[in-house]
């Protein structure tokens, strides 16, 4: 493949939308009568073939009686391409004569409503002369013209094409035609139109990463923050679209956050326009990755109205935004402590059955993070939220049972919930989750099963019960995802505290496993591995299995490394030391000097490892301490 042609396939593809919309190409629909047998498209084939022929004023006249027409039926809009109106329509665009351009995109944008239509538009270059009259000397022009691009651009390739031609740039240009409130004008109606109807089009047009770019490289986020300050919810409607389709991108919500426009975003969360209140909501959830953006909603007290938008449960946009919005900001625990003080959680908890999947990813992923709080874990119980939980982790929508597992593991930490969990059968089915075929599914299950083990009345008999499932955990230590094997290792640490069963990992072979595992150069992943090491020591020959395999000199190189696994490091060569001939390695590896400074650790059970390690290699005789 030349460059050329990859250039344009990565072009193709960057023009992906975020939402579920019209792709480039769909087999063209025909009513079940022929289109020229109706009445109305005599009608149309004639007023299409004197308007071929007429002068201005002739123009002007049957384009208002085309308007006349019921152009939203789909009978009238094919006829008018059938009939060749679409070319005449373009054409007068180019003619410079302003009222038969307003006639023609009074037409157009209504027409461009029918997918076959815009695509047709586009092949036909119609696009490029509607870009081109963009800087129209007439306002209405560029009103109409803005909005039949809205209306065009709902896919792919008419979103490029209106790049490809400046379109954006221009649209941006759009923006700034709104009034200053200060400076009032008799022309202002028309000024905020063309504000209005340019915001209308970058939106459609920012469902492409390309164009998300080419609108902030043109200057669009300070005009979107100034838009976003005007009472016309007609305005913002579409001006706050533009904002949630493009905080996706990091970029975006830096701007968002440094402009100033989370507090308006805030401010229109109150706003009696449903539509508003449900946009301004998605874009707070996509800005809210960052722990500025959550601040900021708070200190402008944006938690409360989110919390109020709970309460529109027939309206599931509304209600997925909303609780997407709850969910990103919970990510800081001050937002909870506000949240609790307006019942968040026990609306939540009422909103884990009979909701569309969107809404339940949200719910279960604020649980998940209100379920950090202990007191909280209380109140999921003492709400009936750990049944709901349960029963959502038979589903097969992947960042649902992501979100799931994590509450549930949230709630397992507390041994009444924990209790529960076991009565419905839960620790099987997040056992079962480590089958998924998505590695985040996987992960979260294996570190939600990590509590459930820790607070089970009989967790050895538990793990035992389910059949498979420890072969399964060794298995998942083959995986080339190193989330899935940080909380693989965290699993079976928790596991082989059950002598029973570690018998049994072993016997499916967890020790050599561990041992590859323990060549990772990732400290998150060392600081797991490590752990899973020290339990498994503790059964057979398995230290001395870990010796032959490489494992201790690797672990030595750990004392190296960050400082936040030096302990855990300690703890391990510490089992491992056991063995004498792991002692010598350790020794020729020069262990002693940096396990004398764990020493000074502040946890006595670290400091008796590291003081133990020692000992044991002090006491074989042929290696006297030098290093």
């Amino acid at each position: 493949m030349t460059s050329s042609q990859d250039a344009l396939r990565e072009e193709v593809f960057s023009e992906s939308s975020s939402g579920s919309e019209e792709e480039e190409e769909q087999p063209e629909r025909r009513t079940e009568n022929d289109n020229e047998l109706r009445p109305e498209n005599w009608q149309i084939h004639k007023l299409v073939k004197y308007l071929k022929a007429a002068n201005q004023t002739g123009t002007v006249l049957i384009l208002v009686a085309m308007m006349d027409l019921n152009l939203m039926e789909e009978t009238c809009q094919l006829a008018i391409r059938d009939t060749g109106g679409l070319e005449v329509l373009l054409n007068l665009l180019d003619t410079g004569h302003i009222r038969s351009m307003i006639g023609s995109l009074k037409i157009l944008k209504q027409i461009c409503h029918n997918p076959q239509i815009r695509r047709s538009i586009v092949d036909m270059s119609g696009l490029q002369s509607i870009v081109k009259i963009l800087d129209s000397t007439s306002k209405e022009v560029k009103a109409l013209a803005a909005e039949s691009l809205a209306n065009m651009a709902r896919f792919r390739r008419a979103r490029r094409t209106v790049r490809q031609h400046g379109g954006i740039e221009k649209l941006v240009q759009l923006l700034g035609c709104i009034p200053d409130p200060a400076k009032p004008s008799t022309s202002q109606e028309m000024d905020v139109e063309v504000a209005r109807c340019g915001a209308l089009a970058l939106w459609s047009c920012s469902r492409s990463r390309r164009n998300k770019e080419a609108i902030r490289k043109a200057g669009g986020i300070p005009l979107l923050g100034r838009l976003l300050q005007s009472p016309n919810e007609n305005v913002l409607i579409p001006v706050v679209g533009i904002l949630q389709e493009c905080a996706v991108q990091e970029s975006y919500r830096a701007a968002i956050h440094t402009g100033g426009l989370i507090k308006d975003l805030v401010k229109n969360l109150s706003s009696n326009n449903n539509e508003l209140q449900m946009h301004c909501a998605s874009a707070i959830f996509k800005c809210a990755e960052e722990k500025e953006s959550r601040d900021l909603v708070r200190m402008y007290k944006g938690l409360q109205p989110l919390v109020s938008l709970l309460a529109k449960v027939d309206n599931k946009q509304l209600l997925a935004a909303a609780t997407g919005a709850i969910w990103k900001c919970s990510l800081s625990p001050e937002n909870v402590a506000i949240f609790q003080e307006h019942e968040a959680l026990e609306s939540l908890v009422d909103l884990l059955t009979d909701q569309p999947e969107e809404v339940l990813v949200n719910v279960a992923g604020a649980l998940a993070e209100f379920a950090q709080i202990p007191a909280n874990k209380v109140t999921i119980h003492k709400c009936g939220g750990i049944k709901p939980l349960v029963n959502l982790l038979t589903g097969t929508n992947q960042a649902l049972l992501v979100n799931v597992t994590k509450a549930v593991g949230a709630c397992a930490t507390d041994k009444n919930n924990m209790a529960v969990i076991d009565q419905l059968d839960g620790v099987r089915l997040v056992w079962s989750l480590l089958k998924n075929p998505s590695a985040d599914v996987q992960s979260s299950a294996a570190w939600a099963l990590c509590p459930c083990i820790e607070n089970a009345k009989d967790a050895g008999e538990l793990v035992r019960s389910l059949v498979g499932g420890l072969e399964l955990i060794v298995k998942l230590l083959k995986s080339t995802n190193e989330e899935v094997l940080a909380s693989v290792c965290a699993a079976v640490a928790k596991i082989a505290k059950d002598q029973e069963n570690l018998a049994v990992l072993t016997d499916y072979g967890v020790v050599p496993l561990l041992a590859k595992l323990t060549n990772t150069t990732d400290d998150r992943l060392r600081h797991y591995v490590t752990e899973a090491v020290s339990r498994c020591c503790t059964w057979g020959s398995n230290s001395v299995t870990f010796g032959e395999a490489g494992a201790v000199a690797q672990l030595v190189t750990y004392l190296r490394s960050g400082k936040s696994i030096h302990e855990n490091t300690a703890v391990a060569l510490y089992e491992l030391s056991k063995n004498p001939s792991n002692c010598i390695i350790m020794y020729e590896a020069g262990v002693v000097k940096p396990l004398i400074h764990i020493m000074g650790s502040d946890v006595k059970e670290f400091q008796e490892a590291a003081a133990s390690c020692v000992c044991n290699i002090l006491q074989i005789p042929q290696h006297p301490p030098r290093n």
